[in-house]
């Protein structure tokens, strides 16, 4: 047993946070949403079912990192100060802790609500008559036609369970046989494309049926003639597929040494075994055995596996008057201010003024209009686009296909890579490609994250360009739901980045000095430590100084060297970092003048933007790229100085707002927990997720930090 005190005195020493655990910080976070009474069920249960998928891919790509350096006998230290098995424990002890609050909340809190909003979760034998009598039928038809129970005996070997798939084990015992073990094990794999629940409808409430309890009524139909022992269920989460971008902590050599040995592999190495309480003893220690794993990775679980499961009810069309309506749409700020008779065409708005748009307050379809106008507008010349994420049925596409067929040059760059995307991605990409677009599939060594779009017109006199940079993907469907910034110009500086930016990522040019861009992995980090060394240096010399960074994630061990020197030089720092955070606040004689906040709510905070006081002239960023080391060195990302003076303003706004928020805060304590922020007495409420709605050229105005 390792020594529990040593731990706790390595991880507090560390002048950095561990990743991991910051990462598990976050998720509660998230589950803290589903403590909320304030919530309706059905958003309690979204938010769990979103803890149970991060956790799910936590599982498989960072526990499944770790789990390569333990296989393989390799060193790793952990920002905690940790090594590989010390981690371990202290890893697995948390997520057990986390694994228990979900499902305490389910069991004690939610759970006692169902059936006062309009429905249950009911076993087959809680079922009417009638009832049971469908099910019959659906098991019958649907169901049995696609089970294969698997026997594992001395004549069969060990079968392939799929990762993330619930699996039934039936212990079975055939008297019959004479000689040899009568016991043995089977499993029935539940399929992915089949519903978690079926549905009943009854006058007063809809009834949703487990299908592992239809299939667990129904299961002698599968072993007939010998005797079902036990039956339990089980859910394996399997190390997924990685790439150097996913590990920020594994050395090139290394990488390439276990893509070699990970390929003679049939299935990843199962990291989690998720498993109904009290399971039969053989079956667990055949699993134990077989998958090599302790009682770390076993969770058993007193409720349904899989909480994912609950978007079937969440997203079920009975209970859609029940959800949230978010208010209408508001118009960006630059556009308010345009009269009547003002032209409505988007280029003739754009050589007037750049846009600036804050989604989902701003729609998507002003970015849109932009694409859409230059697919149809006869004097476009060419369209160019970097796509990482795109919607089902895609308006992007629609427009890209359409430009296309108009004869005008259209050239992607599709992220194949991008997690969980990759097959969207690639039937997008190939409906272009098809119709005569130029399609680049990516970059082989690095990610392309970047959000940029170029739109080239011939208008007689020039030939004019007109960008769109963002924060966000090029998917109207996510617009509505993360925050996101996009910047909408005609300005000549940013076209010529644009154009340059293009050119490198396409070709095989090597940019000049970009105007009004930073890009990684060439200059970003580099641009962003000078910045921030020039805020230390004007503290020194009695200057105003201070710094506002905003971002998912921030573990890239140079920024918050800067940021710690920053700081012991008098410079104030805000963090709001929605994620993962590495950089201890807080700390005497190192982070005195940092403060790290997060926010967790209704939207998922996706904005990206970089503030710097420069003395009272400030200088913001906004882009694709968080403060991670993957981002500058290992993926192709850009941010864009805002420098039009109402749009650094609706910028600085944005952070100021963030700053004021007590309602969906949650502040960063010296040792990397987090503390809800409570409204002080006599406060008003300051929720950002309503008061960007009420957002003016007059609000934005007055905003102001430092």
């Amino acid at each position: 047993m390792i020594n529990q005190e040593k731990i706790t005195a390595l991880i507090n020493s560390s002048n950095y946070i561990s990743r991991d655990l910051s990462w598990l910080q976050f998720n509660y976070r998230v589950l803290y949403q589903a403590q909320m009474s304030s919530r309706t069920v059905f958003e309690r249960l979204k938010f769990l079912a979103i803890t149970a998928s991060n956790l799910d891919e936590f599982f498989m790509i960072r526990v499944g990192s770790l789990y390569n350096y333990i296989d393989y006998g390799k060193r790793r230290t952990d920002y905690s100060g940790l090594r590989e098995d010390q981690f371990k424990q202290k890893l697995f002890e948390d997520i057990h802790g986390f694994s228990s609050q979900g499902s305490q909340l389910l069991l004690e809190e939610l759970q006692p609500e169902f059936e006062n909003n309009g429905f249950k979760i009911l076993d087959v034998e809680d079922l009417n008559d009638n009832e049971k009598e469908h099910v019959d039928t659906y098991f019958n038809r649907m169901v049995f036609p696609m089970l294969t129970p698997m026997v594992y005996d001395t004549y069969h070997a060990f079968p392939v369970l799929q990762n993330l798939l619930t699996i039934f084990g039936v212990v079975t015992t055939d008297k019959r046989e004479e000689t040899g073990n009568r016991r043995k094990i089977s499993f029935v794999q539940i399929p992915k494309n089949l519903p978690k629940f079926f549905q009943i409808e009854r006058e007063d409430y809809w009834v949703f049926v487990p299908i592992e309890s239809i299939i667990e009524a129904h299961i002698t139909r599968l072993f007939r003639n010998v005797e079902v022992e036990s039956v339990d269920l089980f859910r394996l989460t399997r190390n997924g597929d990685f790439t150097l971008d996913e590990s920020d902590d594994l050395d090139t050599d290394f990488l390439n040494e276990l893509k070699s040995k990970l390929r003679t592999r049939k299935t990843g190495r199962v990291v989690r075994m998720e498993i109904t309480a009290n399971p039969s003893p053989l079956l667990r220690e055949v699993l134990m055995e077989r998958f090599d794993i302790d009682e770390d990775n076993i969770f058993e679980s007193p409720v349904l596996l899989d909480h994912t499961r609950y978007w079937q009810i969440v997203g079920h069309k009975a209970f859609a008057y029940l959800q949230p309506s978010s208010p209408q749409f508001t118009t960006p700020v630059a556009m308010q201010s345009f009269k009547k008779g003002d032209s409505d065409n988007i280029f003739d708005r754009l050589k007037k003024q750049d846009i600036f748009l804050h989604h989902p307050y701003n729609s998507p379809d002003t970015m849109l209009e932009l694409l859409e106008a230059a697919a149809d507008d006869s004097k476009v010349l060419a369209i160019k686009m970097t796509i990482y994420r795109l919607a089902k049925d895609s308006r992007v596409t629609k427009a890209l296909l359409s430009a296309v067929e108009s004869g005008k040059q259209v050239s992607v760059l599709f992220e194949v890579k991008a997690r969980f995307d990759e097959e969207n991605n690639l039937q997008e990409a190939k409906k272009l490609q098809e119709a005569g677009c130029f399609v680049i599939y990516g970059m082989s060594a690095v990610k392309t994250h970047t959000k940029l779009m170029l739109v080239v017109r011939n208008e007689g006199n020039q030939v004019r360009r007109y960008a769109h940079l963002g924060s966000g993907n090029y998917n109207e469907s996510t617009a509505k739901l993360y925050t996101d910034i996009g910047l909408l110009t005609s300005k000549e500086a940013y076209g010529e980045d644009v154009s340059e930016f293009f050119n490198a990522i396409t070709g095989h040019s090597q940019p000049k000095r970009y105007n009004q861009i930073l890009t990684a992995p060439r200059q970003m980090r580099k641009g962003f430590i000078n910045l921030i060394e020039q805020e230390a240096k004007n503290a020194k010399d009695g200057l105003s100084s201070g710094i506002v960074i905003k971002v998912n994630s921030f573990q890239d061990d140079k920024m918050m060297d800067a940021l710690y020197a920053a700081s012991q030089a008098g410079v104030k720092i805000h963090l709001i970092v929605r994620g993962i955070c590495c950089i201890r606040p807080g700390r005497e004689g190192l982070s005195e003048n940092i403060t790290v906040r997060s926010i967790v709510g209704d939207f998922l905070e996706h904005t990206r933007l970089f503030y710097f006081h420069n003395n009272g002239e400030p200088i913001v960023y906004g882009g694709s790229a968080d403060a991670m080391t993957r981002s500058f060195d290992r993926r192709i990302e850009s941010q864009f100085e805002i420098v039009d003076p109402l749009c650094k303003k609706e910028a600085i706004n944005i952070l100021d707002f963030n700053l004021k928020d007590n309602v969906n805060s949650f502040v960063m304590n010296e040792d990397g927990s987090y503390t809800k922020q409570k409204i002080k007495e006599g406060d008003r409420s300051f929720n950002v997720f309503n008061e960007f709605y009420n957002v003016t050229q007059k609000v934005v105005n007055k905003s102001k930090i430092f």
